[in-house]
């Protein structure tokens, strides 16, 4: 053989493979051209705790790039950062709410649908939303309701209602449970809650059915222990508090967390009659984000139903993905107040964004509530 074929196999052997890396990782050609002028990490601006360990794992081995996310814990707290400058975010999970106020800045940038075939896995309950019609922006991630938890055996023996906002608002009712009971610290979800109760949706804005919600909330308010967004998980399962008004998710943990450590009752929740908020998170690309077709390849894995099943089984989430339910355990999966059947879900909403002029008047009506 001649030197010189010796050297051409194993230059042809060398093309080979550099052609063929590319299908064999998953990531395509044009992938590893943007890759050239940009660093190989996806930038995710996350929910603390909203993805699963191993679905980080898979995915970094799958497009052998680098998953890197920075936290925040409330809508309110992203709007913030962005607005402070804060750049360099492919991926963003907005709530509803949030997306509206996105859209309105410009500040994302329209999917390639022909780039998420795994789209067609949506519940179309979830798809052409009020705040993104046609979903030009936004793919569903996973959902969360708004509800009551609660010390079952403490509820039966006091005999108190749980499927009704009665029991956070109504002094028969607190006074039987005084200094157990604790609410969302968020002017949204609160006020909401109070105008479901009082027959409203949770987007009236008219200015007198917000002073009667306000009024409802500080009637209420000498019998609760806190406003609390986060303790009230780890309050309920260790039995300090009675009920609570919260995330469905949140609950979960805190009936698994009891359930675990063999406390002598049980945490239960459930949904009020008079209907309440669901939360849908999506994904959605930030104008800034130097990485789209990562996280494009992102959002597609995450469509996989054995990938978005990860998340509802870690943590309890809602999921808006059909082909998620066959990975579901079947305790989670035949949880009504975590997949809600039609007739609940017929009486929960979406909170819509505010104006400048009504979130004025919502902060000015809650620094009334917590003064009084």
């Amino acid at each position: 053989m001649s030197s010189r074929r010796l050297l051409t196999l194993p230059l042809i052997s060398f093309l080979l493979l550099a052609w063929l890396i590319p299908f064999v990782t998953g990531c395509t050609r044009q992938d590893q051209n943007t890759a050239s002028t940009a660093e190989n990490i996806l930038h995710l601006f996350n929910w603390n705790n909203y993805i699963a360990p191993r679905i980080i794992e898979r995915f970094q081995e799958l497009c052998h790039c680098k998953l890197a996310q920075d936290y925040y814990s409330d809508n309110e707290e992203m709007l913030a950062k962005l607005a402070a400058g804060a750049t360099g975010y492919d991926l963003i999970v907005p709530t509803g709410n949030a997306m509206d106020t996105l859209i309105r800045q410009g500040a994302l940038k329209p999917l390639d649908k022909s780039l998420l075939p795994n789209l067609k896995n949506i519940n179309s309950a979830y798809l052409d939303t009020a705040f993104d019609p046609g979903n030009k922006y936004s793919v569903p991630y996973a959902y969360t309701l708004t509800l009551l938890g609660f010390n079952q055996e403490k509820i039966k023996e006091l005999g108190l209602p749980t499927d009704t906002w009665a029991i956070i608002f109504e002094p028969k009712y607190l006074e039987k449970i005084k200094g157990r009971v604790t609410v969302l610290d968020s002017q949204r979800e609160l006020m909401a809650a109070a105008l479901k109760y009082l027959g409203y949706s949770v987007n009236d804005t008219d200015e007198g059915h917000w002073k009667q919600a306000a009024e409802l909330i500080v009637r209420a308010k000498p019998y609760w222990a806190a406003f609390s967004n986060t303790s009230y998980v780890k309050e309920l399962a260790v039995g300090n508090l009675w009920v609570a008004h919260g995330y469905s998710n949140d609950m979960f943990q805190a009936a698994l967390d009891a359930a675990k450590t063999k406390r002598e009752f049980t945490i239960s929740y459930a949904s009020p009659k008079e209907g309440a908020v669901l939360a849908l998170d999506s994904m959605v690309l930030h104008r800034s984000g130097n990485r789209p077709d990562l996280a494009h390849q992102f959002i597609n894995f995450m469509l996989d139903g054995r990938n978005s099943a990860e998340l509802t089984n870690l943590i309890g989430s809602g999921n808006p993905n059909t082909d998620a339910m066959q990975y579901i355990r079947p305790e989670i999966a035949n949880n009504e107040a975590i997949f809600p059947d039609t007739a609940l879900l017929s009486r929960l909403e979406m909170l819509r964004d505010l104006d400048r002029k009504q979130r004025r008047l919502l902060s000015r009506l809650w620094t009334e509530i917590k003064l009084r």
